[in-house]
């Protein structure tokens, strides 16, 4: 039985949503569940599985319109091809069914109603007339889209890399040249699997239509034996990526021609990669910047003092203004992460921790308890004012 999932619900979109809005819709969706972005989480693998469908459904003219129609799309369900379909001795098995409340012209059964209200009549209309449209195998049309995620590294992604990614995708089939037809012996239809109907669900109705694919014979003649007509093949295909330097995590790279082939001769589709960084033990990117937390020593802080602290490019020397409180933060100017198309670095970010010294010996404990002697202010004391 056909699906019956509320595609465009799925997306989050309106019914009167372009095919812009679809394609936006999709692509946030699928970064945001796609299983390589979501490792072990079966619910997130469903949903991307669900949006993909919908997706499919929705993006393609003909399978849209099917779908806005009857409430579903099936490929059994797809018309006859040439003129008029086939009559309903023909295509159909009514055996068992009542059809006295959809006969066209009754006005006594609001079931009429499901059907746009021109009876049983417009019913078959609906499915067998083809109104001069050309047959679906003869129209061109551009291949779908590939959504991938990327696991990179920190320094991967600030320094930039070459990656080797691994997809699965159609191809034109090099043995007919994408038409589908290479000579030869006729093969068993894959639609009917040679029985020359195929069934579909409408409500409460079960249709044995004739199969479109091959007109009811259950064979195939003149078809391509590698891909059995499709014009396109399945394949595994390794695809070279340049992650450009400065790269982040949900940034999105396209590679173009690298989705599915298109069918006669159109356009192939693309190959979207969405990017996800490791994080790095202590450097933490916000944007173009790096932010990083730096331990001092109390007399560093008390008295002043130069220090290293690591950057992005190596060690560089921080200035402690004397006075230095626990918590506070320095800007170390260009030293964060260089942007390409603003053709500019970020600045990193040292935020300063004071570390109390580790009293191991009497002469530590005698210097400290001078030090308390000496410095005799409360640091407290502001909260006690504001009590």
């Amino acid at each position: 039985m056909a699906s019956k999932q509320d595609y465009y619900k799925t997306l989050g979109i309106g019914r009167d949503a372009s095919d812009e809005d679809i394609r936006k819709a999709y692509r946030r969706l699928a970064r945001k569940h796609h299983p390589d972005l979501n490792p072990g989480d079966k619910a997130a693998e469903d949903k991307f599985k669900t949006v993909q469908e919908a997706y499919d459904i929705l993006s393609e003219p003909k399978k849209k319109q099917m779908y806005d129609q009857y409430g579903f799309y099936s490929d059994n369900a797809a018309p006859a091809g040439g003129g008029q379909g086939p009559g309903p001795a023909q295509g159909f098995d009514f055996g068992g069914f009542d059809f006295s409340d959809y006969t066209a012209g009754s006005r006594a059964h609001p079931q009429q109603e499901n059907f746009g209200g021109g009876g049983f009549r417009d019913l078959f209309s609906q499915f067998f007339t083809r109104g001069g449209q050309e047959e679906p195998s003869s129209v061109p049309e551009k291949g779908g889209d590939l959504e991938y995620g990327l696991n990179i590294d920190f320094w991967q992604s600030i320094r930039g890399t070459q990656v080797k990614l691994n997809i699965h995708r159609q191809d034109v089939c090099h043995t007919c040249g994408g038409t589908g037809s290479a000579g030869g012996k006729s093969t068993v239809c894959p639609q009917c699997h040679g029985a020359g109907t195929v069934s579909q669900m409408a409500g409460a109705m079960k249709f044995n239509l004739t199969c479109p694919r091959c007109n009811g014979k259950g064979q195939l003649k003149n078809t391509c034996p590698t891909c059995l007509g499709e014009g396109r093949v399945s394949h595994q295909e390794t695809v070279e990526v340049r992650i450009p330097a400065g790269t982040q995590s949900g940034s999105r790279l396209r590679v173009a021609g690298k989705g599915n082939a298109g069918t006669l001769g159109a356009p192939p589709g693309d190959l979207y990669i969405t990017i996800q960084v490791q994080s790095h033990p202590f450097f933490v990117r916000d944007g173009d910047n790096i932010n990083i937390d730096v331990p001092i020593t109390v007399s560093e802080a008390g008295l002043g003092a130069k220090i290293e602290v690591p950057t992005i490019d190596g060690k560089a020397q921080l200035k402690i203004p004397q006075g230095t409180k626990n918590g506070q933060k320095f800007r170390m100017r260009e030293k964060g992460v260089f942007n390409s198309r603003k053709e500019s670095r970020g600045d990193q970010i040292v935020e300063v921790s004071i570390q109390a010294p580790n009293v191991h010996d009497e002469r530590t404990k005698e210097l400290l308890r001078e030090l308390a002697q000496v410095q005799t202010e409360d640091p407290r004391a502001e909260l006690w004012e504001k009590v």
